[in-house]
């Protein structure tokens, strides 16, 4: 099943790659015999559906998740191993549009007159205490 990521980009099911091992976790009996955790992998230097901008955008801002440009996603938080791959497919869907969403930039704001005004209360006090502590002056 392809992986619709964007209106514009969607990911081919052959370009994605499935794993499945046995989940740890409870279960009882049956989590000894199911393989229900899920692993997506997929290949993003190599894709052939991504821009090279985009590859690029994704090479960097998902650098750590990545060995070698692929990234794996797991999911084994379900009992259900066709639950499991739906989770894996969200997650991945969820950070190939949080690696691609343009930058938002900070936008540096003035503090507020009532922020500034505890602000001076506070060093006022911390001087306060700090002339307290003085040997007084010998008269």
């Amino acid at each position: 099943m392809d992986l619709e990521i964007s209106p514009s980009l969607t990911i081919p099911a052959s370009e994605l790659a499935w794993r499945f091992s046995r989940s740890s976790g409870p279960g009882g009996q049956h989590v000894n015999t199911t393989d229900s955790r899920a692993e997506l992998i997929w290949n993003i230097a190599d894709s052939p559906v991504l821009t090279d901008e985009q590859r690029q955008l994704l090479l960097k801002r998902l650098g750590r998740r990545l060995a070698n440009g692929v990234i794996t996603v797991t999911a084994s938080e379900e009992r259900s191993q066709l639950r499991n791959r739906e989770i894996a497919m969200t997650k991945l869907a969820q950070l190939v549009t949080a690696g691609l969403a343009p930058e938002t930039v900070r936008r540096a704001s003035k503090p507020t007159r009532g922020s500034a005004r505890r602000h001076r209360a506070a060093k006022e006090q911390r001087s306060a205490t700090k002339q307290q502590r003085r040997r007084p002056a010998a008269e």
